[in-house]
């Protein structure tokens, strides 16, 4: 009996492409010419297909996208495959599927607000400077990299993005990210961050020691520094960092990571308690597995072995939208009554 199939395109999550008997098989043949199973899929299975162009670095291009929906429009089935009308033999009874979570804009949330979201060039940052310019707010993105800037002002066409080039850990970059913002200052996201190389303290080196605390705990305190007089004199503001699952637990990083992680929570929590009367709100978002262009090393065995074992029952990574969505909601109006709290975005981690 002939069976209705759902057309695909580069929207449609990895997930819902592999379990297509059309999509499914196309996806298939191309990992195998790899060497590759949809194992290796694994990671992003919730993404969107055309994700892929992006966080494959050049293996799975625009053209191919375009070729593999084009492909699965037609019908074209792999050779060996089974037909499109037909179920693979190995399914039993089909799941009830998983919602998927799609990212719905406010629009005019952030409307005559000025933010400052640092590491605004990739991951989560650039997700949470596009939200909150979407939502019709003026952002000072701030990055190490011009090019990650460039990127983000053309791909937001009228969007109220100032680009700067600045290095959080150095007063005179800091000074320059404030001058940009002008008198007022409504909000910041310090999103800016490092990872370490997951060595424990026993092996952990002075250089990533002092490299990690200087751009995560150093740049973060700086920047929280210097816009909270401007948040005082015009009545409050909200500031958001960027925590981890590292600032909760001891099993998700090296000794440096970690504790910076703990640091940032320290900082968020005394400077709720002390600028909360003064209208500042100042919270901290608590990522799990995410999708960013930090790539972690492991320059330690007992590291590697020790934290992947935890990482083995972690929660699969999100999109950096997903993140952006909770930090957004810390930095708007929306979060009126939440100040001095860890948000942990993490997909339930911190519940296991």
């Amino acid at each position: 009996m002939s069976t209705s199939i759902p057309p695909l395109n580069g929207d449609c999550s990895i997930a819902t492409w592999l379990d297509h008997p059309v999509g499914g098989a196309i996806l298939r043949e191309l990992l195998a010419q790899g060497g590759q199973t949809a194992d290796a899929f694994a990671p992003v299975r919730t993404l969107p297909l055309k994700r892929l162009v992006e966080l494959s670095r050049g293996a799975f291009t625009q053209e191919t996208l375009d070729e593999v929906v084009r492909r699965a429009d037609a019908g074209e089935v792999p050779e060996g495959a089974p037909p499109a009308t037909e179920a693979p033999p190995q399914a039993s009874a089909p799941a009830v599927p998983l919602r998927e979570w799609t990212e719905r804009i406010d629009q005019g949330r952030f409307t005559g607000r000025t933010v400052i979201v640092t590491g605004a060039g990739s991951g989560i940052g650039r997700a949470t400077a596009s939200r909150v310019a979407r939502e019709g707010g003026r952002v000072i993105a701030v990055d190490v990299s011009q090019d990650r800037l460039d990127d983000l002002v053309s791909s937001h066409g009228g969007a109220d993005i100032v680009p700067l080039v600045a290095d959080i850990t150095d007063d005179e970059g800091v000074a320059r990210i404030v001058a940009a913002a002008g008198e007022t200052i409504d909000a910041l996201a310090n999103i800016a961050g490092i990872m370490d190389d997951m060595t424990p303290v026993a092996e952990v080196t002075d250089a990533v020691w002092q490299r990690v605390f200087r751009v995560n705990v150093d740049g973060t305190m700086k920047l929280m520094r210097a816009v909270i007089p401007a948040m005082l004199a015009q009545g409050g503001g909200s500031i958001v960092n960027t925590a981890s699952e590292a600032a909760l637990r001891g099993s998700a990083a090296g000794a440096a990571y970690t504790a910076s992680k703990h640091a940032v929570v320290g900082l968020t929590k005394s400077s709720a308690f002390m600028y909360g009367p003064s209208g500042i709100r100042v919270n901290a978002v608590a990522p799990g597995p995410t999708i960013t262009n930090i790539e972690a090393s492991f320059a330690s065995p007992l590291g590697a072995e020790r934290v992947r074992t935890g990482m083995a029952v972690m929660p699969p990574p999100v999109d950096a939208d997903a993140l952006a969505a909770s930090i957004t909601f810390l930095l708007s109006d929306d979060g009126v009554n939440v100040n001095g709290v860890v948000l942990a975005s993490d997909g339930g981690w911190s519940a296991a």
